[in-house]
């Protein structure tokens, strides 16, 4: 193996790792544009209300003089233009001064009164003193508080407020609301019984069994073909041998008038006998070997003394058999 093998790369690897080096250029892109327009809309907002709050400052109506108790003088200044006498007849120190010539030698510029809370050493009692009487020039405020730059945010806003408006207009028009005037699909969706009304468990078809709250197309085919199994329903509990059939439906059920299809148990075969519910193989089984060895059977008390025949089974079966 030469060294030159080692580097190969076949196309197909070389088309995977144009795309991969492709889809990564693409995030990165994607990541710094998105995080730029953040940035932009943040500092706009930002921006926006420092400058709503400097122009309430800069308009403000200029206050009288006043001395102190200090014997201090209060009067409007402009911390950006104020000189160093004019700022020590203001109460401040002399270091505190110094740092206010230092900022503004730098090129630094205070856009609103909170910008001058900022002075090193400047005090919370200084600074309630002296914030009335802080007026920022027009010079000094941001160009973005000027009328046209004023207007596209005002602009920008209004269109704001009148895509929310429109949005609420199509959710307002969009929202369902059910109308009263159309018939009902009672075959799709059937009105629901009331507690007290019954269904006859007899007569009773795929529509009405519907009708029953908790019975949907499922329950009602289950039903129907359960007591087709049957040969017919004679009491409501046998809907509870429906394995996972919902008990809280049964008091919707009623009987009346049952009838059943019997089997012969002198004539039925093996194969017959055992699709009954009721019945099954060594119980059909049992039935047969007693007609072939004692004869035909005359009464269901004959199989008693089988053991596959219990009571219980022997009245479960007695509407549903003949002689």
């Amino acid at each position: 193996m030469n060294l030159k093998s080692i580097f190969y790369l076949h196309r197909s690897d070389r088309k995977v790792i144009f795309l991969l080096l492709l889809f990564i250029a693409g995030s990165v892109g994607m990541i710094l544009l998105v995080g730029n327009q953040t940035k932009t809309t943040s500092d706009v907002k930002n921006d926006s209300l420092s400058h709503q709050k400097s122009v309430a400052f800069a308009h403000k109506a200029p206050l009288p003089e006043v001395v102190t108790a200090e014997g201090n003088h209060l009067f409007t200044f402009d911390p950006n233009t104020a000189t160093a006498e004019q700022l020590q007849q203001l109460g401040l120190a002399p270091y505190q001064v110094r740092n206010i010539m230092k900022y503004r030698a730098k090129g630094g510029v205070y856009r609103s009164p909170m910008d001058f809370a900022r002075v090193y050493g400047l005090t919370r009692k200084q600074y309630r003193t002296l914030e009335p009487y802080i007026m920022i020039g027009d010079d000094y405020q941001p160009a973005s508080t000027l009328a046209s730059v004023q207007a596209y945010i005002a602009q920008k806003e209004a269109n704001k407020q009148a895509a929310h408006a429109a949005y609420e207009a199509y959710k307002a028009q969009n929202t369902y609301q059910p109308y009263k005037g159309y018939e009902r699909d009672t075959l799709r969706y059937p009105v629901k019984l009331r507690a007290g009304e019954h269904v006859n468990l007899v007569t009773a078809d795929t529509t009405q069994l519907k009708k029953i709250p908790g019975i949907g197309s499922g329950w009602a085919r289950a039903i129907l073909n359960y007591g087709k199994r049957l040969g017919g329903y004679v009491a409501v509990g046998q809907l509870q041998e429906i394995e996972g059939f919902p008990e809280e439906t049964l008091p919707y059920f009623s009987i009346a008038n049952p009838k059943t299809e019997k089997i012969n148990l002198n004539t039925a075969s093996l194969s017959q006998l055992r699709r009954h519910p009721y019945m099954n193989f060594y119980r059909a089984k049992a039935v047969c070997d007693y007609r072939r060895l004692k004869g035909k059977l005359t009464t269901l008390s004959q199989l008693h003394l089988l053991k596959e025949f219990t009571p219980d089974v022997i009245e479960r079966l007695r509407p549903y058999v003949e002689f």
